[in-house]
């Protein structure tokens, strides 16, 4: 497990830094004006359909038949279930682009009513060079799940890096193009078709071929579509709170759109690393173990993964609530980005921290669910969860504004996956113990008291040394001491409590 896990986080990591780096460049061309809202709302839109229609859901649902198909009736029968969810998946996906791209101002006015008549002109023109990566993310969502399947992992970790790498692109010969915007929108558009060859390289190298099986509606298809209805169901309520976001975030005052984003691009890099590596490493795992009836063999996989995600969640937490603001001022402050912008984008990023241990484990505790082809309970639970979420949103956003939003974000993750995993303990799927939980925890409390009392000193102290780089040394100290700190008592810990 540690070492498909180091593979897949190592890419992760070199994806996530590449797409800092992409977002620094952002920050400093775009700001957080109204053609930087623009260009998030026109980057925005189709990744919500993506994430509805390609990666939730159709991994939760095509993951685990496809493994089983696989195991049970052979390498035909499974790429015969790959040939026909594809035709599937491209149909699909081709009838929502073409309503999209006859009816742009309509999808506009439904999915972001609140936007200034100066935004929504230029967010039009965005949004029609960006949808169409809509269809390329879905092929790379099939083509990744079938590559997980057959314990091929790298390509589909490192497919990420080409958006970055060619955004980064983009916006470095943005003078060629009409805005700044328009450039991030043509690169997004080319990662796209770039992601889509790489994948398929990938899937040829490993022997998986489609080309001889012709779509038919087998009995391993009836199970997808079966899994699928739960699964969509899913990922939409996922996706209404999302949207949510979207929608209230264009009422609020301009720059809104962009801070909501900054602060999620951090807070996701953790996320990413590590809860989005473990969920995709731990889902086939217990689809196989599920399907050769290993009951202990998935329990000690989940076990291990929500350990871990847990060890690493909580020092992060403390790191980005008590440094939120050193963190978007030493990384974004430049450029059309003021300290103003990085303000009020900490502010939100600590009511997403709130929520970072529920983020780095929903995927690891959902797959104890999935990979036993249970899609209706995590279903329910999350009705409940979106219900709570979208409740706060409304009476948060006009008190604490796009902070209301992330905070409200932060309490619905941990309604849902803290009621998945007491479901998860009376099933047996997962047995972490109350002194698990403590020797987690316990570290991080003590280092967030510590670095309370020693933040405002230590800066001072930086800045006396090095002046206007006192910041950036600040928060290396404390940010990596933190970190070390935490961890090294977690291990201390571990082996003497």
């Amino acid at each position: 497990m540690l070492k498909r896990l180091g593979t897949i986080s190592g890419l992760t990591l070199v994806s996530r830094v590449a797409g800092l780096l992409r977002d620094l460049i952002m920050a400093a061309v775009l700001g957080a004006g109204p053609l930087a809202d623009a260009f998030m709302l026109a980057f925005r839109l189709p990744n919500h359909f993506r994430a509805i229609f390609a990666e939730g859901a159709f991994n939760a649902a095509f993951l685990p038949t496809y493994a089983a198909t696989r195991s049970r009736d052979g390498e035909t029968a499974a790429n015969a279930l790959a040939a026909t969810v594809l035709v599937w998946l491209v149909t699909v996906n081709l009838l929502l682009l073409l309503i999209v791209m006859l009816a742009p101002g309509l999808t506009l006015d439904l999915l972001a009513p609140g936007i200034a008549e100066d935004e929504s002109a230029q967010t039009l023109q965005l949004m029609r060079i960006t949808f169409p990566y809509l269809l390329c993310m879905s092929l790379v969502a099939f083509l990744s799940a079938l590559l997980n399947a057959h314990d091929r992992f790298a390509a589909a970790a490192a497919a990420p890096i080409l958006l970055n790498l060619f955004m980064i692109g983009g916006l470095a010969t943005a003078h060629a193009f009409p805005t700044a915007a328009h450039a991030a929108a043509w690169s997004v558009f080319a990662a796209g078709l770039a992601q889509v060859t790489l994948l398929i390289l990938a899937a040829r190298q490993a022997g998986i071929s489609l080309r001889s099986h012709r779509p038919q509606l087998s009995p391993a298809a009836r199970l997808f579509l079966r899994r699928l209805g739960p699964a969509l169901l899913t990922s939409g309520a996922v996706q209404v709170a999302v949207f949510a976001d979207t929608i209230l975030a264009t009422f609020l005052p301009v720059g809104s759109l962009s801070h909501l984003y900054y602060a999620d691009r951090i807070y996701q890099l953790p996320v990413g690393v590590i809860g989005i590596a473990v969920g995709t490493m731990l889902l086939p795992d217990i689809a196989r173990r599920s399907g050769a009836g290993d009951e202990s063999g998935m329990r000690r996989a989940a076990n291990r993964a929500l350990r871990l995600c847990l060890d690493l969640a909580a020092p992060l937490t403390v790191v980005m609530i008590l440094l939120g603001e050193w963190i978007m001022a030493v990384l974004f402050v430049r450029g059309a980005f003021d300290l103003a912008t990085a303000q009020a984008s900490a502010l939100i990023l600590s009511a997403y921290a709130l929520g970072l241990v529920p983020a780095l484990s929903v995927r690891a505790i959902v797959s104890c669910f999935q990979g036993r082809g249970d899609l209706r309970t995590p279903l329910r639970v999350l009705a409940l969860a979106t219900i709570v979420n979208l409740a706060l949103k409304l009476a948060l956003v006009g008190w604490l504004g796009a902070a209301g939003l992330a905070l409200a974000t932060s309490v619905g993750l941990w309604v849902y996956v803290g009621t998945l995993f007491v479901l998860a303990m009376r099933r047996g799927f997962v047995t972490i113990t109350p002194r698990d939980i403590l020797i987690s925890v316990a570290p991080s409390l003590l280092t967030a008291i510590a670095l309370y009392a020693l933040r405002e000193p230590l800066l001072h102290w930086t800045t006396t040394l090095v002046g206007g780089w006192g910041m950036t040394l600040a928060l290396m100290i404390a940010g990596f001491g933190a970190l070390g700190a935490a961890l090294a008592m977690r291990l201390a810990l571990g082996r003497f409590v």
